[in-house]
């Protein structure tokens, strides 16, 4: 008796889309008007040791901490975790809308980040005498997990070019002017 194979059949189920009019329309008004500006707005509150409560909007604080062996109580990510975190969604946005300009259906986008950073300087407390240069991230590792619609090498062609165009990864690679004075 032979057995019957019958033909498999993939399934692939896509990711949200996000709207492809809206995000032309965007697109068409940034070009109509490039310089224009936002202002990104946090009012950030102290709980008690390092724990943080930042409020942005209308929803839930973000709440930064830090681990035991930085003299926190481990109740949330670190401030460094944040801004990895920041630059994670900045860049998934920014992949999510490179494809959708590109009309690719995504069925898998994660990113994986790594940074190398140090407080030698014990956050200027009487620590390591350290240039600001040589404080914050050394080094930053991004892994990407893209699948979908399109050849390895335009999924690859898409993060690079969200990578160039990230707001968050921008400003993390380029100085910017920073202010800070007391209320």
């Amino acid at each position: 008796m032979s057995a019957v194979i019958s033909p498999t059949t993939t399934v692939k189920t896509y990711l949200r889309p996000i709207d492809r009019d809206g995000l032309m329309a965007f697109a068409e008004k940034g070009r109509n008007n490039p310089a224009s500006r936002g202002t990104n707005k946090v009012h950030t509150v102290v709980d008690g040791q390092y724990r943080t409560l930042s409020y942005v909007g209308n929803h839930a604080p973000v709440v930064v901490d830090e681990p035991p062996h930085l003299f926190g109580q481990d109740t949330a990510p670190a401030p460094g975790e944040i801004v990895l975190s920041a630059l994670g969604g900045c860049l998934a946005v920014g992949i999510t809308a490179v494809a959708t300009w590109k009309q690719v259906q995504l069925s898998k986008l994660e990113l994986f980040l790594e940074g190398d950073i140090g407080n030698p300087a014990a956050w200027g407390a009487g620590g390591a005498l350290k240039a600001p240069a040589e404080m914050g991230f050394q080094a930053i590792r991004v892994r990407v997990e893209i699948e979908g619609d399109a050849p390895r090498e335009l999924l690859d062609e898409i993060v690079q070019h969200a990578n160039t165009y990230s707001p968050v990864a921008n400003s993390m690679r380029n100085p910017i002017p920073f202010a800070i004075s007391l209320a």
